[in-house]
């Protein structure tokens, strides 16, 4: 049963209790990864496996996700700067003891590509805060995977 959480602002990225940050590189430059974040929500199960579908939502100001496991999320994009920044709360899901989550993609210039920083925040319950604590690498594998996949992706001719 899907359920609200806490509103919080793109601040929480940087005080939320539970701060998982991960970082890749990918050899698309900076405004073409945005676009696959933020304007091709659709796309994204093809290259993030742990997401079975996602759908944008309210005219792009928001989306429905779910995740591989039933999770689901309704969100609000809370920050869209091409080329820079995409970051979105989650306002409702059925996730058990989840109080409040924000998700923000920073993309820096590196070279001819783009540095990718996740910045997964959160905060819950205690028993909802050991078990991200418990999952904290095998997301860490999961976001790896996703960006050689969207790399790949990224890299491939336009049929």
């Amino acid at each position: 049963m899907a359920h609200r959480i806490r509103t919080v602002e793109r601040e929480f990225a940087d005080s939320a209790p539970i701060r998982l940050v991960f970082a890749a590189e990918v050899s698309a430059p900076p405004d073409v990864v945005y676009r696959a974040l933020a304007d091709d929500v659709a796309s994204w199960p093809s290259w993030f496996t742990a997401v079975t579908r996602a759908t944008p939502t309210e005219g792009g100001a928001g989306r429905e996700v779910r995740l591989r496991g039933g999770v689901r999320f309704r969100e609000t994009i809370v920050a869209a700067e091409p080329g820079t920044c995409y970051a979105y709360r989650v306002d409702e899901s059925n996730a058990p003891g989840l109080r409040a989550l924000l998700e923000e993609w920073r993309l820096t210039p590196e070279g001819s590509g783009t540095r990718v920083r996740w910045t997964f925040a959160a905060d819950g319950t205690g028993p909802f805060r050991f078990v991200l604590s418990l999952a904290r690498a095998g997301l860490g594998r999961s976001f790896r995977g996703a960006m050689r996949r969207l790399d790949a992706r990224l890299a491939a001719p336009v049929p």
